[in-house]
């Protein structure tokens, strides 16, 4: 239709191709259950979603967008050229989702929020922001040698609830406190599991040791 104001100066037909109808119907149909369309218990989408919701909740200035509304309005796009709620699915959401967010968002999200922290060992270790007033990094102890404070998210305002593992992937100890850990409580750790584990480090100073990620071989 070409109108001007309200007058009509032409109008006719355009046959939508069924592909097209079908995508707009598929579209339509996802709105309603957008959980189950766009399988958002998928745990890459819940740990992105947790992620927002713990950076937007200390920086309401940077408007960070609720995930699903979100999704809802980019749902056409997704939609388009797909028939099945399994394309939908197929589909990486969270490269779109984050494509979406300006450039300021997009580095917050990354920088202050990270779906995973390197710790002094090299590993790349998951965060779990499960419970976004507390996120978790759990993660072998001798991986932490040579870090004397706890790592800090959203800027520094919130240190990681660390879950500081045994070799044997249990955790030993909990604290937001590294530091307090390797003065205090390290020394008791140590005399407890060097005999157990004895290929693995237990240095006395902790804090200034070489992390590994496994025992070394010995020379």
């Amino acid at each position: 239709v070409v109108r001007f104001e309200d007058l009509i100066l032409e109008e006719k037909e355009i046959p939508i191709d069924d592909l097209e109808a079908a995508s707009a119907m598929l579209a339509e149909r996802a709105a309603g259950e957008l959980d189950r369309a766009l399988d958002l218990g998928d745990e890459k989408r819940k740990d992105l979603r947790r992620r927002l919701e713990f950076l937007g909740a200390l920086r309401p200035e940077l408007g960070l967008p609720d995930f699903e509304a979100r999704l809802a309005d980019l749902l056409p796009g997704i939609a388009a050229g797909k028939r099945t709620y399994a394309e939908l699915r197929a589909f990486p959401l969270d490269a779109l989702f984050l494509g979406s967010l300006d450039r300021h968002q997009r580095l917050a999200l990354e920088g202050e929020a990270p779906e995973r922290i390197e710790v002094p060992s090299g590993s790349h270790i998951r965060i779990d922001y499960s419970d976004p007033e507390r996120p978790v990094l759990a993660v072998k102890i001798q991986e932490l040698f040579g870090l004397a404070e706890t790592p800090r998210l959203a800027g520094g305002r919130v240190p990681l609830l660390l879950h500081l593992l045994a070799p044997n992937g249990r955790p030993q100890q909990v604290t937001h406190d590294l530091a307090s850990f390797w003065a205090n409580t390290y020394p008791q750790v140590r005399k407890e599991l060097a005999g157990r584990y004895p290929k693995h480090a237990w240095p006395e100073n902790p804090a200034s040791a070489r992390p590994e990620r496994r025992p070394r071989r010995p020379r």
